[in-house]
């Protein structure tokens, strides 16, 4: 069951094709400032459904990931990276990470949170 999700104002709007399993949480600067809960789907999982040019992006340090967000309220709605769950980018395996907080009518309560250490990673 697909579950769509948008920024503050709509004008930025997603789809994604279900519903998180577990979200997680980083400590890095960038992810404690913008308090997002991180729901990891496939590129192909993930659907922009509102026009490009509505989205803004914002890259940092090694630019390896794409942090995107609303050109008009400013919402983190979602990032583009490579896999790091080894510790490296595998640039073959690349994720979309949705703020999962911007899910319309879905009910995080009962997701589990894991807690990633970016801060000294």
């Amino acid at each position: 069951m697909s579950i769509n999700g948008s920024c503050h104002c709509k004008a930025t709007q997603f789809e994604v094709s279900e519903a998180p399993d577990s979200l997680t949480q980083c400590t890095c600067s960038f992810c404690s400032k913008r308090g997002a809960l991180h729901a990891y789907y496939k590129p192909e999982q993930f659907k922009l459904k509102t026009s490009r040019d509505r989205v803004s992006t914002y890259q940092w340090n090694t630019y390896t990931a794409a942090h995107h967000y609303c050109a008009i309220c400013g919402c983190g709605t979602y990032s583009e990276a490579p896999d790091f769950s080894t510790g490296k980018p595998d640039f073959g395996n690349m994720k979309v990470s949705v703020n999962a907080r911007l899910l319309d009518n879905f009910d995080l309560s009962n997701i589990k949170v894991n807690m990633i250490d970016g801060k000294n990673f």
